[in-house]
């Protein structure tokens, strides 16, 4: 993949000279001593960006195509939205934030003649996490003040009381999409995703599953459930996307929901530790500790080399998923409703499914997944009965006392 900022072949040092972002994300895929000011002025100039991310047996195209998309999304923060018609705010997965941002403003510089209005957009890369969102909607004492356009996965962000989930309550937002009817895996007999009372949206979700490295097995039978993940067998051998707050926020919600408080901590006591994913998908050649089973994104199980030990499983209990959701502003719909329905469209929804492995809820794509692998989803009616974002706090107290205790 090329690009305009860097190239493959370009030093550790060059390219993080040019941009301090890119330390992050190396950091993050193992190569640590590159925040050392001196290592990275010594070794950082001998190596090249495509042989480092070679020796980590990581994939040099899916690294750039992140590392491009973080460093565009710096450039952008600073670009004021307030003075525009509509202001669109969130974050996008980052396997599919290049394409997704690709498709809109292409979709905008074909419509501009018809827009009777400016559109400001601040979609940031999913890595950059929902910090500054909540930072903004904490000062804002009035729906006046919000975004028009809301697209992010994150429980806490849109369900909290003191964030968006305020404005829940006072029914400000309303699903303007075009769909009477989500995508058959999102909605029959097991599942019902679509928001009953038509205030908020979606537009794809974010599955989580295992990856098991079968060379740890030593015995221990396959897990193949998330009840299996909470046995003594799997105490300290199980890794968690704790630095993927919406998926983890998902996975503590739905363990409790289905196991009790009980079933958190049996849930904290499996904690070996927590790694990123294109980290996970190597740790089987880690000399230290290894996770026996993983728990990450869909879409990171894809980046495992093929014949290796690391095994994908769908559990059959369900993928515990995190919604991408999309919320939109009731009083401006009229001015949203084109907009909605292009990130509503089959297209954002194939780049969604087919892209990222990051199944859409528009019922004409095809997710290319079996009708067999289940979702575990939390129901619109808990979220009603619950004050979701306390319930977090809960949860998170008790998952640390017990990763404490082993």
């Amino acid at each position: 993949m090329e690009n305009k900022y860097f190239d493959r072949k370009d030093t550790l040092f060059d390219i993080t000279q040019k941009y301090k972002e890119a330390i992050d994300l190396l950091v993050s895929v193992g190569i640590d001593n590159i925040k050392d000011e001196k290592q990275r002025a010594t070794i950082g100039k001998s190596i090249t960006l495509e042989t480092a991310l070679n020796m980590k047996k990581i994939n040099v195209d899916t690294f750039v195509e992140q590392l491009v998309d973080i460093i565009e999304n710096k450039q952008d923060e600073n670009e004021s939205i307030k003075d525009t018609d509509i202001r669109i705010e969130g974050v996008l997965p980052c396997p599919v934030r290049v394409p997704l941002m690709e498709a809109f403003q292409k979709w905008l510089e074909e419509n501009k003649d018809v827009l009777d209005r400016t559109i400001g957009y601040e979609l940031k890369a999913a890595s950059m996490g929902v910090d500054w969102l909540k930072a903004s909607l904490e000062k804002k004492e009035s729906e006046d003040i919000l975004a028009d356009l809301f697209i992010s996965a994150g429980f806490d962000l849109f369900f909290d009381k003191n964030l968006i989930g305020k404005y829940k309550s006072e029914n400000v937002f309303e699903d303007i999409t075009s769909m009477h009817h989500y995508n058959k895996d999102f909605e029959n007999e097991s599942i019902k995703l679509k928001d009953p009372d038509k205030q908020y949206s979606m537009i794809g979700v974010v599955p989580a599953v295992f990856l098991v490295n079968t060379e740890e097995l030593d015995g221990r039978k396959m897990p193949t459930s998330w009840e299996d993940l909470l046995s003594e067998v799997f105490e300290n051998k199980v890794s968690l996307p704790i630095g993927d707050f919406d998926l983890f926020n998902a996975i503590l919600l739905n363990i409790h929901q289905k196991y009790g408080e009980e079933g958190v901590k049996k849930l904290g006591k499996s904690l070996l530790r927590s790694m990123h994913p294109s980290e996970m998908v190597k740790s089987h050649i880690k000399k230290t500790e290894r996770p026996i089973v993983t728990i990450m994104p869909y879409f990171f199980t894809k980046m495992t080399k093929r014949g290796g030990p690391m095994r994908a499983i769908w559990p059959k209990d369900g993928a515990i998923i995190s919604p991408i959701f999309m919320l939109s502003k009731k009083e401006k719909k009229e001015k949203l409703k084109p907009i909605v329905d292009f990130f509503a469209s089959k297209e954002i929804g194939e780049i969604l499914s087919h892209n990222g492995k990051f199944p859409s809820v528009n019922p004409n794509v095809d997710n290319m997944i079996s009708s067999e692998h289940k979702y575990m989803w939390l129901g619109w009616d808990y979220i009603k009965n619950n004050d979701i974002g306390n319930l977090i706090k809960k949860c998170e107290k008790l998952f640390n006392e017990a990763v404490r205790e082993v």
